[in-house]
């Protein structure tokens, strides 16, 4: 069943010389959740941040953080991430010879486990391991940059995981995050997504901008 949706945006977006303060005003601003993008640019073509950067914005905010490790290989990483304050450590079937591992790992960590989905990697791959995960995030844009277009080729996979969770009885968290915006969040959400990753349109305008921002993606996306 479709949850309320939720807005986690990006702080790949953020101004990184005041990451704190950034942190502060989306929860103020009516965020859900705080989504860290995690590249090594090894896995994805860019290079962002490390467990540290994480354990310093953990006291900025009650909100969860959400983490996406674009980084392979993804399990010797997993307990700096987790011991660094994250609640959700979400992993790439491709960063790890065992993806099953990897979630069982997350799981005896304590965190909840998500499963990411390259444009190119099918829904298909989720389904012998939805018992074990509590987010299934969905690229709809090639991992590694922000700033990028929406694939539209997304919301049919989209769609086909609503299917696949409402069969499972389970409150598995849809999420999808590239190009998400004030035109394409209502698509997202049409096709059964409930947690929207937002980066360059929740940081539109600046700080007097957020709650706006997120208010009207989180309104047209209901």
């Amino acid at each position: 069943m479709q949850q309320p949706i939720r807005i986690a945006p990006s702080i790949l977006a953020a101004d990184f010389a005041a990451l704190g303060g950034e942190v502060r005003a989306l929860e103020a601003a009516g965020a859900d959740f705080i989504h860290i993008d995690i590249m090594d640019g090894h896995f994805v073509p860019n290079l962002t941040i490390g467990p540290e950067v994480v354990r310093a914005l953990r006291p900025h905010t009650k909100l969860p953080l959400d983490v996406h490790l674009m980084i392979a290989p993804v399990d010797p990483l997993l307990p700096a991430f987790a011991d660094a304050g994250a609640d959700i450590l979400t992993v790439h079937p491709e960063a790890g010879p065992h993806t099953h591992r990897s979630l069982q790992l997350i799981k005896s960590l304590g965190k909840e486990a998500g499963i990411a989905l390259n444009p190119g990697t099918p829904a298909s791959l989720v389904e012998p391991l939805l018992g074990d995960v509590d987010l299934v995030l969905v690229m709809s844009v090639n991992p590694g940059f922000g700033g990028q277009s929406f694939i539209p080729g997304a919301i049919q996979k989209i769609a086909a995981l609503r299917k696949m969770i409402d069969a499972s009885g389970r409150a598995v968290d849809l999420e999808v995050d590239g190009g998400i915006n004030f035109e394409t969040a209502p698509q997202a959400v049409a096709a059964g997504a409930d947690l929207l990753v937002a980066g360059t349109a929740t940081f539109k305008g600046g700080a007097g901008h957020y709650a706006g921002n997120i208010a009207r993606l989180r309104g047209v996306s209901s």
